[in-house]
C-alpha cells in the first residue's frame, strides 16, 4: 500500500479509504447489511494496508456505523483511523450535539473517534451549526479525549467552502466529491487547492462519481482504447486524482471483494504526478464527449431558482443528463426517488423532484438558455419517476 501525508497532522494515511456507504446488502434492502460478506471485506483492506474507514450516522439506515462497530472488534480498531459524522440536518439546538454523538459511539462500541466531520454542510447547515456553537462544542470533546481531529464534508459551491475553510483554522480535513467530471462543481480544483494549501487534509468522496465512471457508453470506451497505457475506466478515475498531491486520500464505497481488490492494486501503484500530459489530455476529451451526450443544456447557473413550489429545477435537469451520459438509468432514478425521500425523512425543506411543479413557467422567463423547463420537468419525472424510456 502507498501511503501519503494528511494535511498538516503527523499521519501518513493509505492512498485508498474504506467507506461505509455502499456496503454489499442482503435482498436488495439498504439496511440489511450482509455482515459475513462486509467483514470479509474490511478485513481484507485493512490487512493489506488501508488505514481509513469512513462512515456516517445515516448510512444504510444507521446500520453502518453499527456493523463497523462490530467488525473492528478483535485488534482491527487499533489499526485505523476511525471516521464518522454528525448528523447536520437532525440538529435542532446545542443539546443535541451530545445526543447524537453519545449515539454514534455507542453504536461503533468505542469511546472515541479519530475524525469527527460535520456531515454535508451547506451554507445554511453551517451557519445553524456554528450558531449553536459546535466549535466549542469539538474543542471540548477533543480536550476530553472522545474525538481526535475536527473535520467536515461538504456539498455546496465554493464561496460557501471558502467561507467554512476560513471560519476555522483548527480544522483538521474537509471532504470534498470530486472527480475528473466535477472539476468546477461544488468545492472543485479551487476547494481542493485551497484547503490544502490551508493546511488540511483533503478527504475525495465519489471518486467515480457513484460509480458513473465506471462500465462508460462506447463513446466513452473508445477514447480510453486509445491510450497506449491499458486500464479500467475505474483506474484511470482514481490514478487522475491520486496524480494530484493535494489528494490525501480517495474514499471508495466498494459493494464486493472483486472491487476491494480491485481498488487495492489501483492504489499499489499510484504516484503523485504520475500520469503524463498525453494521458491527462484524455481526461478532457471524455469529459467533453459525457457532456456532448446530455439532453439538456443547463449550465447551472441557477438563475431560474428558487422555485414557488419548491423544485430544484437544476438538479433535476443534472441527474437526468447524469442518467443518460452515463447509460445508469437505474442510478438516476434512484438519486431522483431521494429528492422526495431526503423530505420525507427531515433532511431537505421540500420535496425537491420534478413531479411537483405546477407548470407555472415563471422559471422559463429568466433561463438564459431558453429551455422548456415546464416541459422538461413532466418529461424527468415520467423517465425517472415512472420508467419510461429517456429522451434525447
Amino acid at each position: 500500500m502507498k501511503y501519503r501525508k494528511f494535511g498538516s497532522l503527523d499521519f501518513e494515511v493509505s492512498a485508498l479509504g474504506f467507506g461505509a456507504m455502499r456496503l454489499p446488502i442482503i435482498d436488495g434492502n439498504g439496511a440489511a447489511i450482509d455482515e459475513a460478506e462486509a467483514t470479509k471485506m474490511l478485513h481484507y483492506a485493512i490487512d493489506h494496508g488501508v488505514n481509513y474507514v469512513d462512515t456516517a450516522y445515516p448510512y444504510h439506515d444507521g446500520n453502518s456505523e453499527r456493523f463497523i462497530g462490530r467488525a473492528l472488534k478483535n485488534g482491527y480498531r487499533q489499526k485505523v483511523k476511525l471516521v464518522t459524522k454528525m448528523p447536520s440536518w437532525k440538529i435542532e439546538a446545542p443539546s443535541d450535539f451530545d445526543k447524537y454523538f453519545d449515539e454514534q459511539l455507542n453504536r461503533l462500541q468505542t469511546d472515541y473517534v479519530d475524525f469527527y466531520l460535520l456531515h454535508s454542510l451547506n451554507s445554511g447547515w453551517w451557519a445553524k451549526l456554528r450558531d449553536f456553537g459546535v466549535l466549542t462544542w469539538a474543542e471540548q470533546a477533543i480536550a476530553d479525549g472522545r474525538i481526535g481531529h475536527l473535520g467536515f464534508s461538504f456539498h455546496d459551491d465554493y464561496e460557501a467552502f471558502k467561507e467554512i475553510v476560513d471560519a476555522y483554522d483548527k480544522w483538521a480535513l474537509c471532504q470534498i466529491q470530486y472527480n475528473y467530471m466535477d472539476v468546477e462543481n461544488q468545492a472543485g480544483i479551487k476547494g481542493l487547492k485551497y484547503a490544502a494549501a490551508k493546511g488540511l487534509a483533503v478527504v475525495i468522496m465519489e471518486p467515480l462519481l457513484g460509480g458513473k465512471l465506471v462500465n462508460p457508453p462506447q463513446p466513452i470506451q473508445d477514447i480510453w482504447d486509445t491510450a497506449p497505457s491499458k486500464r479500467t475506466p475505474a483506474d484511470w478515475a482514481l490514478q487522475w486524482l491520486w496524480s494530484q498531491p493535494e489528494v490525501s486520500v480517495v474514499l471508495s464505497g466498494m459493494s464486493t471483494m472483486q472491487q476491494v481488490e480491485e481498488n487495492l492494486a489501483s492504489a499499489n501503484v499510484s504516484e503523485v504526478g504520475a500520469l503524463t500530459q498525453e494521458e491527462l489530455a484524455l481526461f478532457e476529451h471524455v469529459s467533453k464527449k459525457y457532456s456532448q451526450l446530455s439532453a439538456i443544456p443547463c449550465t447551472q447557473c441557477n438563475y431560474c431558482m428558487p422555485c414557488p413550489n419548491g423544485v430544484n429545477i437544476p438538479q433535476n435537469f443534472e441527474i437526468y443528463n447524469s442518467g443518460l451520459m452515463y447509460d445508469k438509468p437505474d442510478n438516476a432514478r434512484g438519486q431522483y426517488a431521494w429528492l422526495a425521500e431526503s423530505y420525507r425523512l427531515g433532511i431537505s425543506d421540500t420535496n425537491q423532484q420534478a413531479s411537483v411543479c405546477i407548470q407555472c413557467g415563471d422559471c422559463e422567463v429568466k433561463c438564459p438558455q431558453s429551455i422548456p423547463i415546464s416541459e422538461w420537468m413532466t418529461v424527468i419525472h415520467q423517465v425517472l419517476g415512472e420508467g419510461q424510456p429517456f429522451v434525447s
